[in-house]
């Protein structure tokens, strides 16, 4: 039997790279909209980060997905992704 190939990606606050599915997408579409892509299929630039408050608050304050997508970051997309991330690690 084949063995499927395992996307990975790199996480913009550890810079690791980690399985597809482990990390949480963020996106920036045509129209320069920055929101969270739970599902991971929506069209544009992603970028990925571990679903942990750790990597999110090394991200941010390197500016990581400011540098990845080059445009300032809205303090909304933060506030949801803090949202997202203490929905998968209960607070």
């Amino acid at each position: 039997m084949k063995k499927r190939k395992i996307p990975l990606r790199r996480c913009v606050g550890c810079r690791e790279m980690k399985d597809k599915r482990e990390l949480l997408r963020i996106v920036r579409n045509n129209e320069g909209e920055i929101f969270v892509d739970p599902t991971g299929k929506k069209n544009g630039r992603g970028a990925y980060i571990c679903k942990s408050m750790e990597c999110f608050s090394k991200a941010r304050k390197a500016k990581s997905l400011s540098n990845e997508f080059s445009c300032e970051i809205p303090e909304a997309v933060y506030d949801e992704i803090t949202k997202q991330l203490e929905g998968y690690v209960g607070g």
